[in-house]
């Protein structure tokens, strides 16, 4: 891997057969969706390392997509930061609080960082290209409500106690039944063969 060149210094060559440069997620593991609180005075750190990389971009821009199909600048400087920046730290709660026309809502993210040359920029070796590989989510803790004050379940229908049949139960049940009826036309067949 190469290490990253300021575009400040002299022109860089970059071999045609370099690879795509951009970077890797580091913070927070990609291995499943994460989720946020928005909620004071907590903050989410992205982070990442970047890859193939001759030319170190000039600036990076780093954004939530939302599945409203708005775009939520991330970081305190409204989503543009020094193009060798390895991290940002956001605050979702405080942004909601500036933002009151346009709140970031409840639900499933993907971070979008691209250079200075926008999010369609055309793909090249050893030059950053934008990056869109981490989702996650945000929520707003619901305040505690004790049962004695009317809480009621909201996955429940029916009396109180009463629970929705799930997913898993059907299944299993389904698969009982046919495994009983094929076992039952099983040994009626071998009692058939039997007779003759």
């Amino acid at each position: 891997m190469a290490t990253p060149t300021s575009r400040a210094s002299s022109t860089v060559s970059i071999p045609q057969t370099a690879a795509a440069g951009g970077l890797t997620i580091t913070k927070p593991a990609q291995t499943a969706t994460s989720y946020f609180k928005i909620s004071p005075d907590d903050q989410v750190t992205f982070a990442w390392n970047f890859t193939y990389l001759y030319v170190t971009p000039q600036s990076l821009t780093v954004s939530a997509l939302c599945q409203n199909g708005y775009t939520y600048p991330v970081g305190p400087t409204d989503g543009v930061i020094p193009g060798d920046s390895t991290s940002v730290v956001w605050d979702p709660y405080a942004y909601n609080q500036a933002h009151p026309e346009l709140q970031l809502p409840q639900a499933i993210y993907t971070l979008a960082i691209w250079d200075e040359r926008g999010p369609g920029a055309v793909r090249q070796g050893g030059v950053f290209n934008p990056n869109t590989a981490l989702t996650f989510a945000l929520y707003t803790p619901q305040p505690y409500t004790p049962l004695a004050s009317g809480w009621q379940c909201g996955a429940c229908s029916g009396g109180p106690h009463s629970a929705p049949l799930s997913g898993t139960f059907v299944t299993v049940m389904a698969t009982l039944l046919c495994m009983f009826l094929s076992g039952f036309v099983f040994l009626r067949s071998a009692m058939i063969r039997n007779r003759e």
